[in-house]
């Protein structure tokens, strides 16, 4: 992700995960905040791993990953994905063989082991099986 793009982002999410700093900490960066989401939804990382990375507790990794969902959730969902019209959506996917269908979600490639007899039929565009 290019920074400007992490940048604009943070600038959405702003009025959710803004912390002000208290007496007893200094709040976490809002940068650092989406950062700490990004990576952890990114990688398989463990909690403990992605908290050493950062600098942070384990909990914190916890804490700012449902804030940082939630945020995106309330702020930035209904911008950047519609239903459109539901109706024409499934009957458009019945007419394709595909009956109560309301969307399909493309480029998830799961690694699976070919049986040999088919093994060309189990090829993905991506070269593997």
């Amino acid at each position: 992700m290019r920074k400007v793009t992490l940048m604009a982002l943070c600038d959405e999410l702003a009025p959710a995960l803004r912390r002000k700093d208290t007496r007893m900490r200094a709040a976490l960066a809002l940068e650092k905040h989406v950062v700490i989401a990004l990576w952890k939804l990114a990688t398989p990382d463990c909690y403990r791993s992605v908290a050493n990375q950062f600098g942070v507790g384990k909990s914190t990794i916890g804490l700012v990953l449902m804030q940082v969902c939630r945020a995106i959730n309330r702020i930035l969902l209904r911008k950047t994905m519609t239903l459109g019209n539901v109706r024409e959506v499934v009957d458009g996917f019945a007419q394709m063989g595909f009956p109560n269908c309301r969307g399909a979600i493309d480029s998830t490639h799961v690694p699976v082991l070919a049986p040999d007899h088919l093994a060309t039929k189990y090829i993905n565009r991506k070269g593997y099986f």
